[in-house]
């Protein structure tokens, strides 16, 4: 028998045998196969529209780049009814199938007996001849790359579906990038396997990075421990090493398969907590971008990286296992790099939250991308700074390098925390000038959760620091501080000396904002004596400078005080406007006190026009932000909102009434940020 074509197929008979070697070779996609609705329907309809004759699914170990295929071949076999043929290419173990083998396995699905062609040249001709007018779909897993690939496309008809952990292209291959499956699948899955996790699914499937074989591996293992609850088991698996063990093999076959070099690449990047740049990954290799844009490119490859718009990233569970096989020698410099950096990254986040106008939105963006790593890298410092020189000075420049974004961002605990391990950083190191910064925004976090006594012991010691080292900056903001922490312990006419003191301080150097924080105190000190109009004044000039400075924490909060100040006079309507605009500010930056108090100085006002149930929606704002933070008036600003709730249910139908002249009880600016 003669196959058309330039080759022959030799059967050594008089007549050529029928085919009897099986046509359908698919395996069973998993009984308990979970999810991919969306890559499903994409891929299905790009093959009925008849616009794919090679389909490519790429990802990590694991994530169920096999499963998905066969799922989708199984719902493309209508379309292909002479044949659904399935060959492991093997393409990350130690001898991957040569092209010619997988030629020869399709061709001898078809002709089993027959003597082939050695040249694969002439095999490549038979191949197609043998496809040649037929519907076939060729399922072959595990491809090497490209090389190994190319060759198989087979004619116009049939359906080439290849799965692999490597990035390749080939003109006309549709390609499809899996993820780890979402949340909800991840659960769904669990609970198919095994129905008693339960509640304990979600975070199982967190631990198990939502990756499908980590997912079956651990839902297998309750299955088989009827006895291990599921409880028992996800605190088991908070353990590092268990959680290694269950995707260890996967991952040993793809490392195994890289350069040594790059292994040492790989394992070092375990480092970065989630997402990173490559300017971040050139610094922890301590190379130039160029050659460590390569070296993420193989690895992308390689899907041992996932990479998008700029963005890197390892799975969770393939950081545990880099992190693994880090040395410990290459895991400290490695870390001591990835903290430099980001201390560097920091200061330059706060740099362009301080330039003002559009900037103030960019720092705060980058600060947020990157606030994962910041911690990281803050966390090290603070870890060796007893032991480390360097680590020490790390330390404490991360607090100074970050103020302004950490003073607005930072959880209030955590801010507090950071600057107890600067301060202690300082002092080791006999940095007067850092200790007296970091001792002032201890001062400022005290004040925030309503510490007023706390922060005045911290405020007199910057003080002191700032006039034994000639600080007029630092000396200034401490008495601006202190004035601000007198005030919230009703001593009016001290905190007022205080606030003329850093007034005069600011002018005479030139400190615009602290000029601007003065000012704006000095307009609170007016207003809480009753002259209103002087206040006013006051913060219009500070509203001029922060705006003029692109200050837009400071223009908010001064947006809020004028609000306070109209609402004094009577004034609701401009009242309302005021703090409106700090609250759209507040919202644009991210600024969450500062949104949890003019949240509640405007329910003020609407609670004075009886319009309760808008107050209350208000107030609660800042009674929720208050108990996150743990701030000592919190439970009285939750009685008041609950006051006025039980009026609401007193009277349900209260018709809305004319505004009333009632002064919100307003909460003063803040002093200056050191």
């Amino acid at each position: 028998m003669t196959v058309a074509g330039s080759a022959q197929i030799s059967f050594g008979g008089a007549a050529p045998p029928l085919p009897v070697s099986p046509l359908h070779q698919l395996p069973s996609p998993p009984a308990d196969f979970t999810g991919r609705e969306a890559e499903l329907a994409d891929l299905r309809k790009a093959v009925e529209q008849g616009g794919a004759t090679i389909s490519g699914l790429r990802g990590m170990a694991g994530v169920g780049k096999t499963a998905l295929a066969l799922k989708l071949a199984e719902q493309l076999k209508p379309l292909f009814p002479d044949a659904q043929l399935y060959l492991d290419l093997k393409g990350v173990s130690s001898t991957p199938l040569f092209p010619t083998q997988a030629m020869s396995h399709v061709v001898r699905s078809y002709y089993p007996d027959a003597q082939l062609p050695e040249r694969q040249e002439e095999l490549a001709a038979l191949y197609r001849s043998v496809l040649n007018g037929k519907r076939a779909l060729l399922l072959m897993d595990n491809a090497a790359g490209r090389e190994q690939v190319e060759s198989l496309i087979p004619p116009k008809g049939c359906l080439l579906l290849v799965t692999s952990r490597f990035h390749f292209h080939l003109p006309g291959l549709l390609t499809r990038d899996l993820d780890e499956l979402s949340p909800e699948e991840a659960k769904k899955l669990l609970l198919k396997i095994e129905p008693r996790i339960g509640e304990s699914a979600a975070e199982l499937a967190g631990l198990c990075g939502r990756l499908p074989i980590a997912l079956r591996l651990a839902g297998a293992a309750l299955t088989e421990r009827p006895d291990l609850s599921p409880a028992t088991y996800v605190e088991r698996l908070k353990d590092a090493r268990k959680l290694l063990d269950l995707v260890e093999a996967s991952f040993t076959l793809s490392y195994d398969l890289l350069p040594e070099d790059l292994q040492k690449r790989w394992r070092e990047l375990a480092v970065f907590p989630g997402s990173f740049d490559l300017k971040a990954a050139a610094a922890v290799w301590a190379m130039e971008p160029e050659p460590a844009d390569d070296m993420l490119g193989a690895l992308l490859k390689s899907s041992l990286v996932d990479g998008e718009d700029g963005r890197y990233r390892l799975h969770d569970l393939a950081r545990v296992f880099a992190a693994s096989r880090l040395e410990e020698a290459e895991r400290a410099e490695a870390r001591r790099r990835h903290a430099e950096h980001y201390a560097w990254v920091l200061a330059a986040a706060n740099f362009l939250y301080l330039k003002g106008g559009d900037s103030v939105l960019v720092g705060l963006r980058l600060y947020d991308l990157e606030w994962g790593n910041i911690q990281a890298g803050f966390a090290w410092a603070a870890e060796g700074a007893k032991a480390d020189e360097a680590a020490a000075r790390l330390c404490s420049r991360y607090l100074d390098a970050g103020a302004d974004c950490l003073d607005l961002r930072q959880p209030k605990r955590e801010r507090i925390q950071w600057l107890e391990s600067a301060l202690a950083a300082a002092r080791q190191l006999g940095d007067r000038s850092a200790e007296g910064r970091h001792l002032g925004n201890l001062g400022i976090a005290y004040k925030n959760l309503g510490d007023a006594r706390r922060a005045t012991d911290h405020y007199e010691q910057v003080l002191q620091i700032a006039r034994e080292t000639g600080d007029r900056r630092g000396e200034g903001s401490a008495l601006g501080n202190l004035g601000n922490a007198y005030a919230k312990l009703g001593d009016a006419r001290r905190a007022t000396e205080h606030y003329e003191q850093h007034l005069q301080i600011a002018r005479e150097i030139g400190d615009r904002r602290g000029e601007g924080n003065a000012l704006g105190n000095l307009g609170n000190a007016y207003a809480g004596l009753g002259d209103v109009r002087r206040a006013i004044e006051h913060f219009e000039q500070v509203l001029q400078i922060a705006q003029e400075t692109g200050d837009r924490r400071g223009e908010g909060q001064t947006f809020g005080n004028l609000g306070n100040a109209y609402a004094e006079l009577g004034d609701v309507r401009r009242a309302i406007e005021h703090h409106e605009q700090r609250l759209q500010i507040a919202r644009e930056i991210g600024d969450r006190a500062g949104e949890a108090r003019g949240s509640w100085n405007l329910g003020l006002l609407y609670e004075a026009e009886d319009d309760l149930e808008r107050a209350v929606e208000l107030m609660q704002r800042q009674v929720e932000y208050a108990r996150e933070i743990g701030h000592q008036e919190a439970e009285k600003w939750a009685a008041r909102v609950d006051a006025i709730r039980a009026r609401i249910q007193e009277t349900p139908s209260r018709p809305k009434k004319a505004p009333k002249k009632k002064r919100p009880t307003s909460q003063p600016r803040s002093g200056d940020r050191i």
